[in-house]
């Protein structure tokens, strides 16, 4: 028959074996087999205690800070939710804005045409006016030589007839 050794690892476990331990300590000497006294149970059960003590106090500290790691997130997802509902908010606003400048700037440009043909349309009106002004203060003029020159005493010049006015010259 082969005997087989245990090894440290075969011999770990996830089990619990602190009460064990309790039991344990709570033996006398080696090797006595007597109990020990009953102060020496209640020094262990003390230690047993505090370590549960420590622990528990521990396990509490862990217990708190992840309530409030859990609170904090929680506000930070509140506070990233709000922040992403206002810039949503403030795009629907500039979309608004932007539709209504652009249709401001529709009609303005499109009265700004209307100005620049109709400005165009009198400077082309003020040209004619301008020419036929002028027009008409050279046939007057003529006229007033015409007459000048007929009520001139010496008058060897021969009148030009009154259909064809002469040329200008400018």
């Amino acid at each position: 028959m082969s005997s087989t050794v245990p090894t440290m690892e075969s011999l770990e476990c996830d089990w619990d074996c602190s009460q064990l331990f309790s039991t344990i300590q709570s033996v006398g000497p080696a090797g006595s087999g007597f109990a020990s006294s009953e102060p020496n149970q209640t020094h262990s059960n003390s230690g047993l205690d505090e370590s549960n003590l420590k622990l528990s106090i521990i396990e509490e500290r862990k217990r708190r800070r992840m309530m409030s790691n859990r609170e904090s997130a929680r506000r930070s997802r509140m506070r990233k939710q709000k922040h992403l509902e206002n810039l949503r908010n403030l795009v629907n606003q500039l979309r608004i804005e932007n539709r209504e400048l652009t249709s401001r700037l529709r009609f303005l440009l499109y009265h700004c045409h209307r100005v620049r043909t109709d400005n165009d349309s009198l400077r082309s009106e003020y040209t004619a006016l301008r020419q036929k002004l002028s027009d008409m203060q050279q046939i007057l003029l003529f006229k007033q030589l015409q007459q000048f020159s007929s009520t001139w005493p010496y008058n060897n010049v021969p009148v030009m007839s009154e259909q064809t006015p002469p040329p200008l010259i400018i």
